[in-house]
């Protein structure tokens, strides 16, 4: 089975044709996780549902360019936090509620790491809740968001 990888974010994933996607990592993140990060938003954009198979470490390794090592070791991250499983012998597996424990981890990271920063970032601006708020329901009408 050809698993093709999707463009997501143009940061994040450009598409290659001819390979599918070339990560362009940031040194600011371990790489196993950002490419949990991609495995993640293809769950929930839901290009891999509950109970797919998906792609082999080999295969995610060739697609995204980097050591099976590095793919390993991202797969065994996603296991413990019950996301993915493995069939022995068949494969690895979307498990049965990953989309929401995908949400619950990255808000939970979301909340300790980046919001902080951002909290930090408007105080030191000079910005009121009520301009983040007017920004904010701009772009979720300009993104169609729900908001």
């Amino acid at each position: 089975m050809g698993y093709r990888a999707i463009l997501l974010d143009s940061e994040l994933f450009p598409v290659n044709r001819k390979t599918g996607v070339i990560m362009e990592f940031r040194e600011t993140q371990a790489i196993y996780l950002q490419i949990g990060d991609y495995v993640c938003e293809q769950i929930l954009l839901g290009r891999w549902n509950e109970g797919d198979r998906i792609p082999s470490v080999r295969e995610l390794g060739v697609d995204l360019q980097v050591n099976p090592n590095t793919v390993m070791r991202t797969f065994d991250f996603l296991q413990n936090l019950e996301i993915i499983f493995n069939k022995r012998g068949v494969g690895y597996f979307v498990s049965e509620g990953a989309s929401e424990r995908i949400l619950a981890y990255r808000r939970t990271q979301f909340i300790e790491q980046e919001l902080p920063l951002f909290f930090k970032n408007i105080s030191l601006l000079g910005m009121s809740l009520d301009e983040i708020k007017e920004m904010y329901i701009h772009y979720t009408k300009q993104n169609r968001i729900a908001g």
